[in-house]
């Protein structure tokens, strides 16, 4: 049975390292972030497609006007880069298609689709040697490698099914180009029905900064389309092929692919909300800020704005980094390798949303940010709890229209991945869609009718995977 949920609400909001010593050892220089070598890596080449590779010089969306209405985009670009766009454009509306149509319709072999299955399991082993390879081979971590093992077996049925809906759902659109850098692509969960335009949730998936992954929102995505929600998942760079600021570009570019191209899918661009996890929680809060400051700026344009945004929903994140460093030093993501992802220590600041909005200079562009509302877990010992409570009552103070909700006796993976595969009632999942169908009356009656979820996983394996998970 679900616990108990302990909201922890502002009351204008109705709606349901300590610094690090300068002089340890293990700081590294901000000229020191990125080797030579990592640029050029295998796993870099890997994950560039070759229509990336012929289409390199096609140029993306043009920067509109932060007074620009997102449904009266305006192109400035040549005629050569019009026929370009308009051919990505078919090239996506053809995989839609493709994708919606029976099995005797669709262009892609069975052939095809185990050879993807083959290599999006590859790139995914390939992140996390790549993690273990930067956390080193001591024996804190050999233990915590041998309990991922456990857990992950444990799970295994859940993830097998969710695996399978991934790459063989007519429902699930994979690999969209957003972008034109490597990783620059999205996944699409669509609803079963297409009677109207649906919300949308752009999500943004945690990974510790190393091994974010789109494929990591597929139970997410798979379980709001089941309520007409659609879902894309947004890829970015992780470490070593990008540093924070290259993350917080590239969602930044795949939230703006969103709301301007979602129509094309069946979403409704008033209906967007942003969603990150863990690290994906933080660098949609960077994004934010980002964007806020960029939007309040005189001259500045922007391909998106935070008005598009109905609601930014954080899950079990980190927003201020200064209070986090020394915290994940003792649980093995080593200050080395922190601030090498953040770009040294001198950007820690500006990567720690709840440091950036207490700038008095910078109240006005705060005012734009949308309602912000925060799940975590009591229980969370990866990200403690009390970094999204912080956060939040920060925010309130500077005017901004934020709320925390903590769940008692959850983990960093409990929120995620075991209430999910569990099946029945998931209380965040009923949260999180309550909030998004706020003010439709029709899908809040299917909502009331819904089946309840199936059970993925037996209970016996979920609480030993509780009990050995590494998070």
């Amino acid at each position: 049975m679900p616990s108990p949920v302990l909201p922890v609400t502002s009351p204008q909001f109705s709606k349901p390292l300590s610094l690090v010593d300068p002089t340890s050892p293990n700081v590294l220089s901000s000229t020191m972030f990125l080797k030579p070598e990592m640029l050029d890596d295998p796993t870099t080449r890997l994950l560039i497609s070759p229509r990336i590779q012929d289409e390199s010089s096609v140029s993306m969306s043009p920067l509109l006007s932060r007074t620009s209405s997102f449904a009266g985009i305006t192109s400035t670009t040549t005629s050569t880069t019009k026929f370009y766009q308009q051919r990505r454009r078919r090239i996506a509306s053809e995989s839609s298609l493709c994708s919606l149509s029976d099995g005797n319709g669709r262009e892609q072999s069975f052939g095809h689709e185990v050879g993807e299955v083959a290599s999006q399991t590859f790139v995914a082993t390939s992140l996390s040697v790549k993690l273990l390879s930067y956390l080193g081979v001591g024996y804190r971590w050999i233990l915590r490698f041998l309990a991922l093992g456990c857990y992950t077996l444990m799970l295994l049925p859940g993830f097998i099914q969710v695996g399978y809906y991934y790459f063989f759902s007519r429902h699930v659109i994979r690999g969209i180009v957003y972008g034109e850098q490597p990783r620059n692509r999205l996944d699409l969960y669509l609803p079963k029905s297409s009677d109207g335009p649906k919300p949308v949730v752009a999500f943004i998936t945690g990974g510790a900064w190393i091994i974010g992954y789109k494929a990591w929102g597929s139970l997410l995505g798979q379980q709001l389309s089941e309520r007409d929600i659609i879902v894309a998942c947004i890829d970015y760079r992780n470490f070593p092929q990008g540093t924070m600021s290259d993350m917080v570009a590239d969602a930044s570019q795949g939230i703006s692919f969103v709301c301007n191209h979602i129509a094309e899918y069946g979403g409704d661009p008033n209906r967007i909300y942003l969603m990150g996890q863990s690290a994906g929680a933080h660098i949609a809060a960077c994004v934010l800020v980002e964007q806020a400051i960029k939007e309040a700026g005189e001259g500045e344009s922007t391909s998106w704005s935070l008005s598009q945004i109905n609601a930014h929903f954080g899950l079990s994140g980190g927003y201020n980094l200064f209070n986090l460093v020394d915290y994940f030093h003792s649980r093995g993501l080593y200050r080395s390798v922190f601030l090498s992802i953040m770009e040294g220590e001198e950007s820690l600041r500006r990567f720690s949303p709840e440091v950036v909005v207490q700038d008095p200079n910078l109240k006005n562009a705060f005012a734009l940010l949308p309602p912000i509302i925060l799940f975590h877990g009591t229980a969370d010992y990866s990200i403690p709890v009390d970094a999204s409570k912080n956060f939040a009552e920060t925010l309130r103070g500077v005017g901004v229209r934020a709320e925390s909700i903590v769940y008692e006796g959850k983990t960093h993976t409990d929120l995620f991945l075991q209430d999910p595969m569990r099946g029945g009632k998931d209380q965040m999942f009923e949260d999180l869609v309550a909030i998004i169908h706020a003010d439709d009356l029709q899908a809040q009656a299917k909502d009331a009718v819904a089946p309840p979820r199936r059970r993925m996983v037996p209970e016996f394996m979920i609480r030993v995977a509780r009990k050995v998970s590494p998070f």
